[in-house]
C-alpha cells in the first residue's frame, strides 16, 4: 500500500478545507468587518471563490495564504461599494430631497422637456439623451462617447439638476401664460 500524497500533491477536499480554516478566516473577517453577519458573509463568499476558482491555484501549500488574501480582498471590495453607495433611511435624508414635487412633473408636456433638453449644455445633452431617449446603460453611454464611466455618471448627475431647473423656470414662465381649457374644450370666454 503505498503512502498518502502530501497536501502539496493530492488534490484537497472541500469539506476538509472549510473545517480546516473556517474559524480562522471566521476571526479575520470578524476582525476587518466588526459585525458577526458581515463576517460570516465574507467568509462565505471566501469559500464560494475557492470552490469557484481554487483549482487555478497550482502551489496546493498556498491555499491558507490564497483563502486569507481572497477574504481580505473581497471586504475591501465590499468596504469600497458600502463607502460609495451608503444605505441610508429616506427619512433621515429628506431634507435633503429636492423641493420639486412630482406632480410638476406629469404636468409639463412633451415638447416643453424637449425644448428644455434642447437648452442643456451640449456636454450633458448627449448622455441625458442616450440615458432618457434611447434607454442605454451608463456602460454604453461610456462606449458610445468614449469617456470613462465615472464622466458618464457625473455628466448625468449635472444634466439632470440643469434640466431639472430648466423645467422649473418653464413652468413658472408659463404660469400666467396658458389659457385653460374648458370643460368642453374650448378656450375660455
Amino acid at each position: 500500500m503505498s503512502a498518502p500524497l502530501p497536501t502539496a500533491v493530492r488534490p484537497i477536499d472541500f469539506h476538509e478545507l472549510v473545517d480546516r480554516h473556517y474559524t480562522a478566516l471566521f476571526r479575520f473577517a470578524l476582525s476587518l468587518a466588526k459585525n458577526g453577519s458581515d463576517a460570516a458573509d465574507l467568509t462565505q463568499q471566501t469559500f464560494y471563490l475557492w470552490a469557484a476558482k481554487g483549482h487555478q491555484l497550482r502551489d496546493l501549500a498556498k491555499v491558507k495564504s490564497w483563502l486569507f488574501t481572497t477574504l481580505y480582498r473581497e471586504y475591501l471590495s465590499t468596504y469600497r461599494h458600502a463607502t460609495k453607495f451608503p444605505h441610508v433611511e429616506l427619512d433621515d435624508v429628506s431634507h435633503e430631497m429636492p423641493s420639486v414635487a412630482p406632480s410638476i412633473f406629469n404636468e409639463i408636456d412633451g415638447h416643453t422637456v424637449v425644448g428644455a433638453l434642447a437648452a442643456v449644455d451640449e456636454v450633458f445633452r448627449a448622455p441625458l439623451s442616450l440615458f432618457y431617449l434611447e434607454e442605454l446603460s451608463y456602460l454604453e453611454i461610456a462606449d458610445v462617447l468614449a469617456i470613462p464611466i465615472g464622466t458618464v455618471m457625473s455628466r448625468l448627475s449635472r444634466g439632470k439638476a440643469q434640466l431639472r431647473q430648466l423645467l422649473l423656470d418653464a413652468r413658472a414662465g408659463a404660469d400666467g401664460k396658458i389659457i385653460p381649457l374648458r370643460a368642453d374644450g374650448k378656450g375660455a370666454a
